[in-house]
């Protein structure tokens, strides 16, 4: 630290802690903000998941309904 004094060196180091603080702040704020909205993007998967599971049972079960809405009855052997 050639032409610099303690109180100098002293001053730009709590300026750089300062910074890095404010910094930090900011840092864990945003990724607050960024853990809610994930959190709300998985409740939104977890709905559609579910809406993707009953709309799969309703297909599954679709032949059959129409079979019997039109009166389709097979003779077994």
């Amino acid at each position: 630290m050639v032409g610099r004094t303690k109180r100098e060196a002293g001053s730009h180091l709590v300026e750089a802690m300062a910074l890095l603080i404010h910094n930090q702040a900011l840092f864990l704020t945003r990724f607050s903000d960024v853990e809610r909205r994930m959190a709300h993007i998985e409740e939104i998967l977890i709905e559609h998941g579910k809406m993707l599971a009953e709309h799969g049972k309703l297909l599954e079960a679709l032949p059959e309904a129409i079979r019997q809405k039109i009166g389709f009855n097979p003779q077994h052997p």
